[in-house]
Order: C-alpha cells, then structure tokens, then sequence
C-alpha cells in the first residue's frame, strides 16, 4: 500500500511539472467551454440591413423603426432603387434588404391587405434563414398590435426571396467553409512537422551549415506541400461543383490565385510553428488545437461573426480562414472580382508576409 501510494504521488507530481499535461486537462476544456458557450448561439445581433422604401408613409416608418429598435438589425443603406439591391449584396456587409411597395400603409388600411419583399444574402443559409425569421416576426408582432379598434383584420404578407442561393442549399455553406478547414489543417501540420523532424532526426546541422540561405531553405521546405495543396483545392472544387451543385460564377482564375495565396499563407503559418516546437508531437498538437477549433468556431464558417461577442468578434479578425471563406463565397456563390474582395486579399497577403518574415529570423537566428 506504502509503495502504491508513492507511485500515485509521483504520478501526480510528474501531471503537475508537465505544462502541456496542465493544459489538455485544464485549461483546453476550460476554453473550449467559453468558446462554444459564447458562439454558438441561436439569436442573432448587429446585422446590417438595407431599406427600399416606394411608400415613405407613416406606416413603413413605424415598421423600420421598430425594426431597428429591436437591437437585431443596423440600418446600413436606404435604397433609391431596386437595382441597387444586387449591388450592395456584393459588397457583403448587408444580410437583409426590406423592401415596402409602394402605397403601403393607404393598402393596409383600406384593403386590410399590405406588400412587402424579404430579401436575404442566402450565401451564409443560417444568417439569412435567422433574419428572416426575426423580421417576419417583429412585423406580426406589429400587425397584431397596431389600430386594434379596426374591425378589418390587417395583414401584411412578406414575400421571401433568397439571393446567391434560391433552394438554400447547405452545401453552398459548408464547401467553402470544408476547403478553407481543410486546406489550413493539411497545410499547416504538413509543414510544421518538417522542420521537427529535421531535428529529431538529427539533419538539422546539415542543413543549417549547407550553402543555402535560409530563405531558400524555407522555398525548399514549402513549394513541395504548395504544389500538392494545390492540386487537393482543385479537387476539392471539383467536387463541390460536380457533387454538391456549388455553383462557380465568378473567375476560376482568380478563384485558384486567391487559394494559392491561402495555402502559401497557412504553409508558411506550418514552417513557423515547425520552427518554435521541439518535437513533431508538439507540432501537431500546436497545429490541431490553435488552429482547427478556432477555424470551425471563430471564422464564420458555421456561426455567424455577427452574433458573436465583441471580445470574440475583435479575435476573430486574426483568424486567416475569415478572410478565404468570405473570398471563396463571394467568387463561387456571388461571381464578384477582385474588386470586391480586395481587402480580404491585402489581409492574406499581409499574414503570409509576416509569418515568411517570422520564419526567416527564426532561422537566422539558429544560424547565429
């Protein structure tokens, strides 16, 4: 029993001296519980809506003010014409557009009968079904409680029309969000287990006293991966489009330029943390956990950004796979150019260049 509990005790001790231990059992659990608590949500907050009003009667206004007073929506553009919606669903910042016929509130009150036109950015199909959902009912909930002395039963009949993505379709959500995942996960851990097993393996000091400059050493280690990670978002498009019925209407060019950019980024991202981990366990274990659930949770790849906390909202901006899933959508699902997704591509850019800046002074510094 003596020797039992000295085995217990040192069990104990070598769990508590180990940070890595501490952390899968403490801290991991403790964040992922924080992080599925607050993202997961099923209400939504702070979506940018647009407004067509033909009528500008009394009526509609009570109707958008109640509207923007629920604290569900931001009121981002008063459309002056219908051709404008398309447009602004481009940009990607609206989710909603309401658009109210003309003659509204003179209908509703003489016929007991009223127009309007729900439009949504079906791109994102859980975004657009909740905004739906939440501004149908902020409109019965008006309906039931304005003029209740009539003796006409008021109605107002929102027709629901879903842009990008008229049968809302999960896929169109999930393939962009699957090859954004797929791509960070395969290209990062194949890369950050590279130079691990340079050192494991004990061929790190030849390398580190070869000729080569560690720029080009870094090529060496990365164009391997970029060239097979490239081939599999091929595949993985292919089969989005043949399989799944993803529609491409933008530029296949630009659309395999922009994921060559994200897999450059994320093997780059794989070579730094290959550079600062000890092991090739440690590597996979930096790449799977810092890398896969923030991916899933904080990228909008399920979970809309919008109804995340500000804290998460703010964290959610150093997250690479935002930035190509938006990309992706707006390409595939939209048919938008450059143009419109220019600041996503300026942040990839920028990530991929500081983690290439970060990789090189870690080699230079072994160098020293």
């Amino acid at each position: 029993m003596k020797q039992l509990k000295s085995f217990i005790q040192k069990e104990f001790y070598h769990i508590f001296r180990d940070p890595r231990t501490i952390m899968v059992l403490f801290f991991i659990p403790i964040a992922q519980l924080l992080i599925f608590g607050t993202v997961i949500k099923n209400e939504i907050q702070d979506v940018h809506i647009a407004i067509y009003d033909q009528a500008k009667d009394e009526t509609t206004l009570k109707i958008t003010n109640k509207i923007l007073s629920s604290g569900y929506f931001i009121l981002d553009k008063n459309l002056e014409n219908i051709n404008d919606i398309e447009s602004i669903f481009r940009k990607g910042k609206v989710k909603e557009v309401i658009v109210f016929e003309s003659n509204f509130g003179d209908k509703l009150i003489k016929e007991g009968k009223a127009n309007l036109q729900l439009i949504a950015d079906a791109s994102d199909p859980n975004m657009a079904r909740l905004a739906i959902s939440y501004t149908s009912g902020i409109i019965n909930d008006y309906v039931k409680k304005m003029h209740p002395n009539l003796q006409m039963p008021l109605q107002i009949e929102p027709e629901i029309r879903m842009y990008f993505n008229e049968e809302m379709k999960s896929a169109y959500m999930f393939v962009p969000g699957v090859m954004a995942l797929i791509l960070m996960l395969i290209s990062a851990m194949m890369t950050s287990i590279s130079i691990t097993r340079e050192k494991e393996l004990g061929t790190m000091e030849i390398l580190l006293i070869s000729p080569l400059r560690p720029s080009q050493i870094i090529v060496g280690k990365v164009l391997p991966y970029l060239l097979l990670s490239v081939a599999n978002a091929f595949v993985i498009v292919l089969i989005g489009h043949f399989v799944f019925g993803v529609p491409v209407l933008g530029s296949f060019v630009l659309l395999m330029l922009e994921t060559i950019l994200f897999i450059t980024m994320a093997l780059c991202l794989g070579i730094f943390i290959s550079t600062v981990a000890k092991s090739q366990m440690a590597a996979m274990f930096i790449s799977m956990i810092v890398l896969m659930l923030p991916t899933i949770l904080l990228s909008g790849f399920i979970y809309p950004i919008e109804n995340m906390p500000k804290v998460l909202q703010v964290v959610s901006h150093i997250m690479p796979a935002r930035y190509f899933i938006s990309i992706v959508r707006a390409i595939m699902l939209k048919g938008t150019g450059l143009l419109f997704v220019w600041k996503e591509t300026a942040v990839l850019i920028g990530m991929t260049l500081f983690f290439i800046a970060l990789s090189v002074n870690k080699f230079k510094i072994r160098l020293e």
